[in-house]
């Protein structure tokens, strides 16, 4: 049987997350859900990413530890994801020492392995602060593209770079030019594994295209060796004697967390990590789940770090979205121009959030979240379209038929109609595909919504309560398998349809409602939103920006 790893991105656990950040995690539970209906064998995990340079930064601001910042946001994140219904196998952190050993364990099978080197560099450092500075504390000008960058990666041009690559350096902490000094540092040998990982890079599929062009750039402008440890005091320890002062890099600790959180999933469960990391391509796939500014972390380091590790399966097929904008402009955290999950959770329900990430997100180009686009797509779709079909059929089936499905069978049209949704949406999710697979259900739900137009049960029932009976016993069997099409993308609906009709958990397969079935506990979907809210949420947006 085939085995499904699927991971997803680590976020920072140093604020809240936002929207944009959320449609890039989505894609991973729609994945998990999916493959779990195919009745496979699927380990999906993630975590706060609690080192690096962002949770520290934010503790000292608050003057509190990075251990408190760590602490407040992964329990945030933590209950997001719980009411947004993801469903990891594991959702740890990695500040937890099964995590630390894991990673201590991968450095030195580098080391041993002569991937790792010793190296002497000037490194820069803050008088003010005295301090060696972190790449993400040093910001400066792009010697690409010439926009503001970070020491480690521009978000503008996605170059990787070294603080020293920087003109015009500031220190983020202090905001005062620093110097350089000597220290010494390890450094992985990228540029060892050109040649395996240019391979690797052909010969992949199943990548979204980003991915494709900008791993492409990186491997034609030719990989350079990069630090492995750092002048740290938050993160894991150097298993290195005379190391004990640094601290493992952030970007080759966090992506090694995929490893770790399989490996404590295995030990609190007493499942097996092997089959989804150990096995060949004929029995594993695995998914790995990001946005834009993550790829070459996925697409060229960790390979590079499997590689040099041996033995370890590499990434197969990389779901890495584009960017989103809110109401035309970019998020910004720190003028808080963005929608807090926490607090769009608090005013909409899951399944609306859902929804609309997946079917107006930017899957595979920039998209712009607005909150009139939000609520036409709730009252339109959600509620117009799918809602609508549920409640209808089975209110009158409640009203006319006193609950219980009339006797019928499903036409031979529908039958290959909804066998041909289970098997083109589903190739569509296997490929990352999610927007053209949500799309392509809905075209479904329409065409439901005609047949149950053009077959006007209310009138049937007074001339022909057989044939009224045999349009609403086909409109269940619709609905039953709708509920199995839509469970990866809006599961809570789902699930209450599967409540409605007393049905088993989702299989994606052609599946039967028996008649005679009592509906039971039968209630609307979804409400509408009055449009009103359009312009109270663009007025909260507009207010809350600069606040804190």
């Amino acid at each position: 049987m085939k085995n499904i790893f699927i991971g997803g991105a680590w976020p920072y656990a140093n604020g809240s997350l936002h929207l944009g950040r959320l449609a890039s995690l989505l894609p991973g539970d729609v994945l998990a859900r999916y493959y779990r209906s195919k009745g496979l064998n699927v380990l999906y995990v993630s975590g706060s990413d609690c080192h690096g340079t962002p949770v520290a930064v934010q503790a000292i601001k608050e003057g509190v530890t990075p251990g408190d910042i760590a602490d407040r946001f992964h329990r945030e994140f933590s209950e997001c994801f719980k009411q947004l219904g993801f469903t990891y196998d594991l959702y740890t952190r990695t500040d937890q020492q099964f995590h630390h050993h894991v990673v201590q364990d991968l450095f030195l099978r580098l080391l041993n392995n002569g991937y790792l080197y010793k190296k002497e560099i000037l490194q820069t450092y803050c008088e003010t602060d005295q301090r060696f500075l972190p790449d993400r504390y040093v910001e400066g000008v792009c010697p690409v593209c010439g926009n503001r960058a970070r020491g480690d990666q521009c978000d503008y041009c996605s170059t990787l770079l070294d603080p020293a690559d920087l003109t015009d350096k500031t220190c983020k902490l202090c905001g005062n030019p620093p110097i350089e000094r000597p220290t010494e540092h390890y450094y992985l040998e990228l540029s060892r594994l050109q040649e395996e990982i240019t391979e690797y890079v052909n010969h992949a599929e199943g990548w979204k295209d980003n991915a494709v062009q900008l791993t492409e750039r990186y491997l034609k402008e030719g990989l350079q060796d990069r630090a492995v440890t750092r002048d740290l005091t938050w993160g894991v320890d150097v298993p290195v004697e005379g190391f004990e002062d640094k601290k493992i890099y952030v970007w080759i600790e966090a992506v090694s967390g995929y490893l770790s959180a399989s490996k404590q999933w295995a030990a609190e469960t007493g499942g097996s990590w092997e089959p989804f990391w150990l096995e060949g391509k004929e029995t594993i796939t695995a998914y790995y789940v990001h946005g834009k500014d993550n790829i070459p972390f996925h697409t060229v380091v960790w390979p590079a770090l499997l590689i040099g590790a041996g033995n370890l399966h590499l990434p197969d097929r990389i779901v890495s979205c584009e960017y989103m904008t809110l109401e035309g402009k970019k998020f910004s955290t720190s003028n808080n121009w963005a929608v807090w999950v926490p607090d769009i959770l608090r005013r909409y329900q899951p399944d609306s959030i859902r929804y609309f990430l997946i079917a107006n997100g930017p899957e595979n180009r920039d998209t712009d979240f607005s909150w009139r686009e939000f609520i036409h797509s709730h009252n339109g779709e959600l509620l117009g379209a799918f809602g609508n079909f549920v409640n209808r059929t089975l209110a009158f089936i409640d009203k006319s038929f006193e609950g219980y499905i009339p006797e019928g069978n499903i036409s031979e049209e529908w039958t290959r109609a909804l066998e041909e949704c289970y098997l083109k949406s589903g190739a569509l999710i296997e490929e990352g595909n999610l927007k053209e697979a949500i799309e392509l259900t809905f075209i479904y739900v329409r065409r439901a919504n005609k047949f149950f137009d053009e077959q006007k049960p209310w009138l049937q029932y007074k001339e022909n309560k057989a044939a009224c009976g045999q349009t609403l016993n086909t409109s269940v069997q619709i609905i039953g398998n709708l509920a199995n099409l839509l469970n990866p993308f809006i599961p809570f609906s789902c699930e209450e349809i599967r409540k409605f009709l007393t049905m088993d958990e989702p299989e994606w397969r052609l599946i039967t409602v028996p008649s005679n079935r009592k509906i039971q506990n039968l209630k609307i979907l979804f409400e509408r939103f009055d449009i009103s809210r359009i312009e109270e949420e663009t007025s909260l947006l507009e207010a809350q920006k600069g606040g804190i």
